[in-house]
């Protein structure tokens, strides 16, 4: 049932298919990479996640905005993707921890959004075809029309998103995760002296800088173009390489801070691009899953251990181009079977193309964060006695 006052939106994708809906959020128009998300929960989170820059969000979970939105939630300081497709939106959200319905909140921060199409058969276009370019638009209703911009919009293939979504300037996170009403799987107990990671924003979330700190870490977060000089000048104990959005390959700078970084041979832990920009600083490759992995329920694993992680990339390590000799993959997708975890054999480096963070999602993998402050913890010490 759809208000008679909703305003008609358009979507288009680059093979000329055509979804007519109507329009929640903002007004506009808007062109990126069409994705799906297939998350039951956790619209707000993934909304926010610097990681979906460049892209329009197709959630294949039937209703958005039943429980609205909260300042706690969020991932970064507003919405990252570009726009929003849902099957139908709830107006009047119900949960005693929302302060804004979803509606009111994307046309807040000017991001567009339709509803009213069918969300099925979109997503088994972008599963048959491949995660393709298109727009949402309540400006431009002929399909025609809104096809020639689709078709003249960048690739995400090749695309250098990072610097849009980087902090511009160094910070230290101070958020206190310990009351926090959403907490998962406290820690009993940290050192009483913290650890000081170097966190090199990608485009990193804010969960992440959770539960670094929760694992009793000091976190400075520096922008992804900050010098090796820089970064080792606080003196840390481990540097962190965030997610973030677009093509690893693009962005170029990354594997000459991360090289420059391992000759000091300091515990290095990466998650989502940065797992890939380790994989690309140690000599692999990468290339684009033709619709990536994006939802709360993909299974990871090698030999007899598995888990359920969470899951937003389009691109992955090409498994022919690791240099075995110094690298070992830990985790496999048990979906395609790509690379998502690597370790090097002899320096304390180790990285997962998942979310360990993950929040809401399974928690299976947050022993990967006790894992890095294992690393760090046993080289003070070995400075200790050297």
């Amino acid at each position: 049932m759809f208000p008679s006052d909703a305003q008609p939106a358009l979507l288009v994708l680059a093979d000329g298919s055509t979804f007519r809906g109507w329009s929640f959020g903002a007004p506009g128009t808007v062109m990126g990479e069409v994705v799906f998300n297939t998350g039951m929960t956790g619209y707000q989170e993934v909304l926010t996640d610097p990681s979906y820059c460049g892209q329009i969000i197709t959630f294949t979970y039937p209703e958005l905005g039943n429980t609205g939105v909260n300042p706690e939630d969020e991932e970064s300081a507003r919405p990252q993707a570009l726009g929003a497709i849902a099957r139908n939106i709830c107006e009047i959200p119900s949960n005693w921890r929302a302060t804004q319905s979803l509606p009111d909140y994307l046309k807040q921060h000017q991001i567009p959004g339709i509803y009213g199409i069918d969300t099925r058969a979109l997503t088994r276009k972008l599963r048959e075809f491949g995660s393709m370019n298109g727009a949402i638009s309540t400006e431009i209703l002929d399909p025609e029309e809104l096809l020639r911009q689709v078709q003249n919009a960048p690739s995400m293939e090749g695309l250098n998103l990072v610097n849009e979504v980087t902090t511009p300037e160094i910070y230290e996170w101070t958020e206190d995760a310990s009351t926090a009403d959403w907490e998962f799987s406290p820690v009993e107990s940290v050192d009483a002296a913290p650890l000081t990671v170097v966190a090199i924003d990608f485009g990193i979330k804010r969960n992440i800088l959770r539960r670094l700190t929760r694992y009793g870490c000091r976190v400075i977060v520096v922008p992804a173009d900050t010098a090796p000089e820089t970064v080792l000048a606080y003196n840390p104990d481990g540097i962190f390489l965030s997610n973030g959005p677009g093509d690893p390959a693009a962005v170029t700078q990354a594997p000459a801070l991360i090289q420059a970084l391992m000759q000091h041979q300091l515990p290095t832990f990466g998650i989502c691009m940065g797992h890939q920009l380790l994989g690309l600083s140690l000599g692999a490759k990468t290339f684009k899953l033709k619709f990536g992995h994006r939802g709360l329920n993909q299974p990871c694993g090698l030999k007899s251990r598995v888990e359920i992680t969470s899951q937003n990339h389009g691109f992955a390590i090409a498994a022919e181009s690791i240099p075995v000799a110094e690298v070992e993959i830990t985790h496999l997708n048990l979906n395609d079977r790509t690379v998502a975890g690597l370790r090097h054999k002899t320096l304390p480096l180790f990285s997962v193309q998942y979310h360990p963070e993950a929040s809401p999602g399974p928690h299976d993998a947050d022993y990967l964060f006790q894992e890095f402050v294992a690393l760090m913890r046993q080289q003070r010490r070995a400075q200790a006695i050297a």
